[in-house]
């Protein structure tokens, strides 16, 4: 019923009463608050304007009379209705609703939508320029052939890494050799399996006693130079000394190894400072309280989060763990480089782009790279490669050595032939570490299971 019919219409047309719902983009019958609404006819089309409309009615009390001959052009105009007449749509229109208008959450996603596209663009070029930047602080050295041209994706990858004692960059002065080139201080050859699922991080003494082969090297210049071989000197030689370049240490580890790596990768003492500090820190456990005058380091025993100056103080720590030589730093170095490879996978490094843009920043400025990496894409295809890996299934080990039996006073090391040529060949024929040792355990488990079972009686053996 309407307003009319119920006498409560007080000379209002009811047409006057529908109203468009701007939520729903229907027109609703609008009654006062106090009149019972037990019934509301269906949807009514907007009141038409024009004479035909005007016609047989009078405008309500205080309302203007509406002028023939202004229909809408285009429109259509439905019949009137009689007073009390129930509401019918127009012909041909049965059943249809009129159309919704757009909301205005609909309006906001489009404006959003432009503007993102606009961000996205302007990311692109900003993007660009940005890689660019990172290619310039990329420097990178000639393999020299020494290498096997570069990692491939369907292969197993080995990659070495070389850490220098050159006393490059601001507070370095009291690290390393004054006067040195920059020698193999620190020296790892990571394996990675052909699948993905292990890799092998292995450490080579700085101290071990082995045989250089002639280096034929690339000079500033550009012209090509053969450095002749050393046999019976320290390992660190095969960087720095007389000119070698890290060429010539690769040709070094194969020639001690039989592993040819892919590629390599130089760090100076300031990538463990801006490394460090880039990610936020990398966590350490100290067994045992530290405190060395010479890398100037002092830690308590426990958990420690250590980052720039005091993380380069710690890789470089010996005299106060151990037996105070390389040997026992390494322990460190092998610790300091799990924690940092697990902090560079974590959710919490590659989840904040503040961390990824001075992520890059300090691993394009702080490292020289061979020629096969010299562009932030192949850096980037290399990385793709080391995230699959599960650190978990990283193994730490050092090159097999004992003491050089021709020293009265311990100073250096020479490879144990005994135990050395086993691990090469388990990097050569890529076996996981990690199987192996989860092996060792079960068989050492059966064997300490055997021996706590119910023993025969001596009279029966």
């Amino acid at each position: 019923m309407d307003a009319q019919s119920r006498g409560r219409a007080e000379n209002i047309d009811p047409a006057d009463q529908w109203v468009l719902n701007p939520e729903t983009g229907e027109y609703e019958l609008r009654l006062s608050p106090s009149a019972p609404q037990s019934s509301i006819p269906g949807p009514r089309r907007p009141r038409p304007s024009g004479a035909g409309a005007a016609r047989g009615r009078t405008a309500a009390p205080g309302r203007a009379p509406e002028r023939p001959g202004r229909e809408t052009p285009g429109r259509e105009v439905p019949p009137r209705r009689r007073r009390g007449a129930p509401e019918e749509p127009p012909p041909g229109r049965r059943g249809r609703r009129p159309a919704k208008k757009k909301s205005k959450a609909k309006k906001a996603l489009l404006w959003t939508g432009g503007t993102m596209a606009f961000v996205v663009l302007a990311t692109g070029a900003a993007g660009y320029l940005y890689l660019e930047h990172l290619n310039d602080n990329i420097e990178s050295l000639p393999d020299d052939g020494a290498s096997t041209g570069g990692f491939r994706k369907d292969e197993a990858i080995n990659i070495l890494l070389i850490g220098t004692d050159k006393r490059t960059g601001a507070g370095n002065g009291s690290y390393g050799d004054k006067n040195s080139a920059g020698h193999a201080d620190t020296t790892i050859l990571l394996h990675v399996a052909k699948d993905r699922t292990n890799a092998t991080a292995l450490s080579i003494p700085r101290d071990l006693i082995v045989d250089i082969p002639d280096c034929p090297t690339t000079q500033e210049d550009g012209t090509k130079e053969v450095i002749p071989g050393s046999p019976g000197v320290r390992f660190n030689e095969s960087l720095g000394q007389s000119g070698r370049t890290p060429s010539c240490t690769m040709r070094t580890v194969t020639e001690l190894t039989g592993i040819k790596p892919d590629n390599f990768m130089v760090a100076d003492f300031n990538a463990v400072k801006t490394l460090t500090s880039a990610v936020g820190g990398v966590e350490v456990c100290l067994a045992k309280d530290i405190d060395d005058e010479k890398s100037h380091l002092k830690l308590p025993a426990g958990t420690h989060t250590i980052e720039g100056e005091q993380a380069l103080a710690f890789v470089r720590t010996r005299y106060s763990v151990g037996s105070g030589g390389d040997l026992s730093r390494i322990g460190l170095q092998q610790q300091f480089l799990s924690s940092l490879m697990r902090k560079l996978k974590s959710n919490d490094t590659l989840t904040s782009p503040s961390k990824m843009i001075k992520l890059a920043e300090a691993g394009t400025k702080a490292l020289t790279v061979d020629s096969q990496l010299d562009s932030i894409n192949k850096l980037k295809d290399l990385g793709l490669e080391l995230g699959k890996l599960d650190t978990r299934n990283l193994t730490f080990t050092t090159v097999p050595v004992k003491d050089n039996p021709a020293e009265k006073v311990k100073a250096t090391v020479v490879v144990d032939e005994s135990k050395a040529p086993e691990v090469f060949s388990l990097i050569k024929n890529d076996v996981s570490f990690t199987e192996v040792k989860q092996q060792k355990k079960k068989e050492k488990d059966a064997v300490a299971a055997r021996l706590k079972g119910e023993k025969a009686p001596a009279s029966e053996v």
